[in-house]
């Protein structure tokens, strides 16, 4: 039987990741806004220039961005529009559909990596030592490890 409330140590800690994760998100958001790109259309963006020119599954896509496949083909048509990216058949197979960077893409991404990263360093990974950065990305690895009782 689990105890009902969180013990206050677990309520700063629970607490204190949400409050800080919705005060960068919203910071970050804001200031990425200038650029015409969002956080979630920058991890598309930044993930499909890294998949070089064959591009990504819209599926995988979705996953990576813990999104249902319905709401991520919103973004991707978005984005089409835009004529950031181009959705092609899969050369892997042929029943898939890969979203590929455009160089329109390549270009927004460009002037929003600057922006976004010179804030990420701004208001984050500046205000850390090496050493609570070396804590976060382990308790970060070990948060995301998903073994046979994984329920997230």
């Amino acid at each position: 039987m689990t105890d009902e409330r969180l013990s206050d140590l677990e309520e700063a800690a629970w607490g204190g990741f949400l409050n800080t994760h919705t005060r960068l998100w919203r910071t970050l958001e804001s200031r990425l806004a200038p650029t015409g790109v969002t956080m979630a259309e920058y991890d598309v963006l930044a993930a499909l220039e890294a998949a070089g020119d064959e591009g990504v599954r819209m599926s995988d896509l979705a996953a990576r961005r813990l999104m249902s496949t319905g709401g991520f083909t919103r973004m991707a048509d978005r984005l089409e529009k835009q004529g950031l990216i181009v959705r092609q058949r899969s050369a892997m197979d042929g029943r898939g559909l890969n979203a590929v960077i455009t160089p329109a893409g390549r270009e927004r991404l460009g002037r929003a990596r600057r922006s976004h990263l010179e804030d990420v360093r701004a208001l984050f990974l500046a205000r850390l030592e090496p050493a609570e950065l070396e804590q976060l990305h382990a308790i970060w690895k070990r948060l995301a490890d998903e073994g046979p009782d994984a329920r997230c």
